[in-house]
């Protein structure tokens, strides 16, 4: 069976591989995910804030001006409480690369299109096969446009692409007002993939400490169904790879995703739940279903239940939705 496809412009064995996380902080468990069957290796995101403040001595746009506090500064992680910071990220690209045969993809977080993004360049040299954007910013300024949003997320874009050589993917939120413009004219900017979606990990509020809390939960694949609208929707609108992250646990989620026009299917919850080998479970179950459904490849199933491919493609429109809520039965 040929699982092979085709994402960012790299040729890989399958589509499933680890998603950005801090499995890649260990060398070893690179390694099992490697000897697991992972197509590549994505690396989690180096910070804005980490690369501003190396070069500026602070976090950056949290100077103590008349307008700010040291209060403010103790909201972000400490220098030492970065699991990787600037130096030692490239040097972990660097030594990735020597213990792996597959790809490495590696990441950029941040919001803005300041001097830290030279760092892009610095990551290619660093030996990275693409480079994987985060733009991750909650607009919370009732001032600042929709327009503005979008403005500086392609102004991102634009400034990585024109400093870099290796393939660029977004990772895009699934939150603006029209993620198939955004994802139109992310490409028309040269994106070579977009990844779908990012997660928002959502404060809480303690009612016994009258507080907010931070709180990370990892995904289940009811997730993954926002995702598979998206995919299903921008497949064969946009000329660069589209891939997955998020709601991926089961091969059943990964052939999912294929068929609603994933080339990438990237994993993180289920590794940290099952370890590095829960990749060849998925890979494995993947290859069985198609063998057993008389597939020849991956890639005749990818996107064969896409908008543009769908029996029922009213399913990911309006269409269904009202169907769904006049018929429902309780």
């Amino acid at each position: 069976m040929d699982l092979s496809t085709k994402y960012l412009g790299l040729n890989l064995a399958h589509p499933i591989m680890p998603g950005a996380s801090p499995l890649v902080d260990d060398l070893d468990t690179v390694k099992r995910l490697e000897d697991a069957g992972a197509a590549a290796i994505t690396m989690h995101s180096l910070y804005e804030e980490q690369i501003t403040r190396e070069q500026q001595g602070m976090v950056y746009h949290m100077e103590l001006t008349d307008h700010g506090s040291a209060e403010a500064l103790s909201y972000f992680p400490r220098a030492d409480e970065y699991r990787l910071g600037p130096h030692q990220y490239l040097e972990q690209i660097r030594l990735i690369k020597q213990a792996v045969t597959v790809p490495v993809i590696a990441s950029l977080n941040g919001t803005t299109a300041e001097g830290w993004l030279d760092y892009a360049r610095t990551i290619q040299q660093a030996g990275a096969d693409a480079l994987e954007l985060n733009v991750y910013h909650v607009a919370a300024d009732a001032q600042e446009s929709g327009d503005a949003v979008e403005r500086r997320l392609f102004d991102v874009v634009k400034a990585v692409k024109a400093s870099v050589t290796i393939p660029v993917a977004v990772k895009l939120s699934p939150f603006y007002s029209s993620v198939a413009n955004v994802a139109a004219r992310l490409d028309g900017l040269g994106a070579n993939g977009l990844v779908l979606f990012n997660r928002f990990y959502q404060p809480d509020i303690n009612l016994e400490e009258l507080s907010v809390e931070s709180s990370l939960s990892l995904s289940t694949s009811a997730d993954l169904l926002l995702r598979l609208r998206w995919l299903a929707v921008l497949h064969g609108r946009v000329k660069g790879s589209l891939a997955v992250t998020g709601g991926v646990h089961t091969p059943a989620d990964a052939l999912k995703a294929v068929m609603a026009g994933a080339s990438g299917v990237q994993v993180v919850s289920a590794l940290l739940k099952h370890g590095p080998a829960h990749i060849k479970t998925l890979v494995d179950g993947v290859r069985l279903w198609l063998e057993q459904h008389e597939y020849e490849s991956l890639e005749q199933a990818r996107g064969s239940l896409s908008l543009e491919r769908s029996p029922n493609p009213a399913a990911f429109e309006r269409a269904q939705y009202m169907r769904l809520l006049q018929t429902f039965k309780f």
